[in-house]
């Protein structure tokens, strides 16, 4: 299986985005218009395209209370993802919102304020344990009356820092490791997420959830997860931000797992201050997950420090010399973003590195399928799930074939299955060809061309809804790299094509967050990109 065919953890078809789009080529696609029920939600949003800082704002001078926002959002969350457009983005509504909101109001009258995000309201990826009344399933109807006994790691930090988590977001099931012919976005248990900006394409995954919610003012921020592709991909097709972060940056325990080289949690949100404010709040280092004592003395305690508007100025960004697709409208996307890079004063080098990266896919699928199986068969001998074993998760899904695989199978599940231990020779071998040898290649164009950063659209427009064939990508996408060496990777709004948003990228070095944040936050205050969903119903008239 070729790195395409996996993006995302899941699928992506070899078709190019013209062979999708053929009658888009000389102009752009006409589109029906939006629903009545979404302009009138749209127009009469109070909240539409807060940050946390203007939120903050408002509960400090008294205009509104955590609970009064946690209250606004359920019902926006009813309207949109419920009725309305039916966005299906959100699985599981918390049913302790209101009075855990009510508490941090309390604090803050009494003088205590936790920080930036006291009483600000989030949503998380269904992938990731809260000891609550809320279940963790990572769709599957297998893991339905999960719920965990104690909070992820990352969901401890985040109470900590006084957030109302509102609900669970639906994902692509097992976080698009289960078929290679999924449907991004699609779940067993949460059925099909869809795209606000055209409510018949997809919102790429695996969280897809995340992706859509935030993009459609359900919530200021969320938390989605990426092994290749799941926050990044989503943040590009839904408008948004997203940062994947150096691996070991944020702790994965108490996430259900698919990569222990790759994994790790991620912020969302509608610009790249609240992403860094997020950020912030998620690091740590944890005894259970030991890969994060290497972010020891890297951590960043407050990453807002790094937003400045003028920090292209003197930045040395690369950008592959190939020609990525055939696609005019991307191609033209891409040569203005450039441009601004160096109206901003960046200097933008050619490097060429895809090629190689590229041909490492197959290993970093046999890295996926090794650690994915033993991760599970961990992560679920010790979990409050009906099922022990990714064993018993295949046979769940045999057995209930109607509901729980009506679409596309479990083939991935399957042979990942089949794998042996650890320490095999086949699973040491593809992890040195994917995570050593690709860290080679792009710590030597870094270090050879004096790079700050490398960069290029992050992936094509939205593809259509299809539980039937599977997701259908063209051939611009810029995840792996990222991926596979365990690198920082931020996607940025860059512009819309068809109607769709389409994000520019930005990757670097290990713990290059920092930078990364502020040559986003540079890019994203000259240009101005992000747009608003309308949700239209449909991408052909």
């Amino acid at each position: 299986m070729k790195r395409r065919d996996f993006l995302t953890t899941g699928t992506i078809a070899t078709v190019a985005l013209t062979t999708l789009l053929p009658a888009c080529q000389n102009e752009a696609p006409k589109t029906n218009g939006t629903t009545a029920a979404a302009n009138d939600a749209v127009a009469g949003f109070e909240l539409n395209e807060e940050s946390i800082s203007s939120l903050q704002e408002k509960m400090a001078s008294g205009k509104y209370s955590s609970e009064q926002l946690t209250k606004i959002y359920l019902d926006r969350i009813d309207a949109i993802d419920k009725k309305g457009p039916s966005l299906n983005s959100v699985i599981e509504i918390n049913p302790d919102a209101l009075s855990i909101a009510k508490s941090l109001d309390e604090e803050r009258k009494s003088g205590k304020t936790r920080g930036p995000l006291h009483g600000i309201p989030i949503l998380i990826k269904d992938n990731i344990d809260t000891a609550d009344k809320m279940q963790t399933t990572a769709g599957a109807l297998a893991m339905q009356g999960h719920v965990a006994t104690k909070d992820a790691f990352v969901v401890k930090k985040l109470r900590e820092a006084g957030t109302v988590i509102l609900g669970k977001t639906n994902l692509s099931e097992w976080a698009n490791f289960r078929s290679t012919k999924s449907c991004s976005g699609w779940s067993s248990r949460g059925g099909q997420t869809k795209n606000p900006y055209i409510l018949d394409h997809n919102p790429c995954g695996s969280s897809s959830g995340s992706g859509a919610a935030v993009s459609a003012n359900l919530c200021v921020v969320a938390v989605g997860t990426e092994t290749d592709g799941s926050v990044t991909c989503p943040a590009s097709t839904n408008g948004i931000v997203g940062i994947k972060p150096t691996v070991g940056l944020i702790s994965r325990s108490g996430i259900i797992p698919i990569s222990a080289t790759q994994d790790t949690a991620g912020p969302m949100g509608r610009t790249v201050k609240d992403i860094a404010i997020l950020l912030g709040a998620m690091t740590g280092i944890d005894e259970a997950d030991t890969v994060t004592k290497e972010s020891d003395g890297k951590i960043q305690p407050d990453y807002t420090k790094f937003l400045d508007a003028n920090a292209l100025k003197g930045k040395r960004i690369g950008v592959e010399k190939k020609t990525q697709g055939d696609n005019q409208y991307m191609h033209a996307l891409q040569q203005k973003a450039l441009d601004l890079l160096k109206q901003q004063g960046a200097e933008v080098i050619e490097i060429e590195y895809l090629d190689k990266i590229n041909k490492l896919g197959d290993s970093e699928f046999l890295v996926m399928q090794y650690e994915f199986r033993d991760g599970v068969n961990n992560y679920l001998s010790t979990a409050n799930a009906p099922v022990k074993s990714l064993t018993e998760v295949i046979e769940f899904n045999k057995k209930n074939t109607d509901k729980a695989m009506p679409y596309f199978k479990q083939e991935t599940l399957e042979s990942s299955n089949k794998k042996v231990d650890l320490g095999s020779k086949e699973y040491k071998e593809a992890l040195h060809k994917s995570h050593v040898e690709s860290k080679e290649i792009i710590d030597a164009v870094i270090s050879q061309n004096k790079l700050d950063a490398i960069c290029g659209l992050t992936m094509g427009p939205a593809c259509s809804i299809d539980v039937v064939y599977g997701d259908r990508w063209g051939d611009v996408f810029l995840t792996t790299p990222a991926a596979i060496t365990g690198y920082p990777h931020i996607s940025v709004p860059c512009g819309m094509i068809y109607d769709l948003p389409v994000g520019l990228s930005f990757f670097g070095p290990a713990y290059s967050e920092a930078i990364l944040i502020s040559i986003g936050y540079a890019y994203e205050q000259a240009s101005k990109n992000r747009v608003a969903p309308t949700f239209k119903k449909a991408f052909l008239s």
